[in-house]
């Protein structure tokens, strides 16, 4: 059984767009393109190193496929390369080297190694996909496919990191169509920017409790007739 595992750089109101730069997905009006930026520091590069050191192939969709199709190919890898960067040629190879499978509708265009698309039925190719032997499926971005599998109830796991940011717009990693479940913290810290990096496991249903008064007041039965 493969783990399907979201890592996302996330606001404090769920936005999960255009982390890495201006132009990386403007759409819907979103002008704060490259959020991330200023943020950076040794917690956050060690927490992306650690999630990647593990074995994984990637699930991504198109619009986050083109976008990592268009950079990670063209990381200098050779250290003797002009621009070559030790911490960014290790993230192309292995993006490079792993399978990327695609939600798209034209998986005859996907140029870059290693890349299959998930076919007509996306969730049905996932869950058959999670059933296999072999790495976890890592998801990066892709907003779109994301609603689909927690719509499906298929993520397992999140890898968080959460910004002090506030948008009020943008693309939500948590949509509407999210099956409700409870979440297990395994770990977590808080960078030296004020990131929290933290991971949560899916941990069964939802378990409700109450604190209302055995016998409510008269008031309290009134505000309930109301609220029916």
């Amino acid at each position: 059984m493969r783990r399907i595992i979201t890592t996302a750089f996330i606001s404090l109101d769920g936005v999960i767009q255009a982390p890495g730069g201006p132009q990386e997905d403007p759409t819907g009006g979103f002008e704060y393109g490259g959020w991330t930026a200023t943020y950076g520091d040794e917690a956050i590069g060690a927490a992306v190193g650690e999630g990647m050191s593990r074995p994984f192939d990637l699930l991504l969709g198109r619009n986050t496929y083109d976008i990592f199709a268009a950079h990670w190919p063209y990381i200098p890898t050779d250290p003797s390369s002009d621009g070559y960067n030790p911490g960014e040629a290790e993230i192309a190879r292995t993006f490079n080297r792993v399978t990327k499978y695609v939600a798209t509708h034209e998986p005859d265009t996907l140029s870059w190694e290693n890349s299959q698309g998930l076919g007509k039925d996306v969730v049905a190719t996932v869950r058959a996909l999670k059933k296999e032997d072999g790495p976890a499926l890592l998801i990066w971005g892709s907003s779109k496919l994301i609603q689909q599998l927690l719509a499906a109830d298929l993520v397992d796991e999140f890898q968080l990191m959460i910004y002090p940011l506030v948008f009020g717009k943008g693309k939500r990693l948590f949509g509407d169509g999210t099956m409700p479940a409870a979440l297990r913290l395994e770990k977590s810290q808080a960078s030296a920017s004020g990131v929290i990096i933290a991971t949560y496991r899916r941990d069964g249903e939802i378990k409700t409790g109450t604190f209302e008064r055995a016998q409510p007041s008269k008031a309290e039965l009134e505000r309930r007739r109301k609220l029916g």
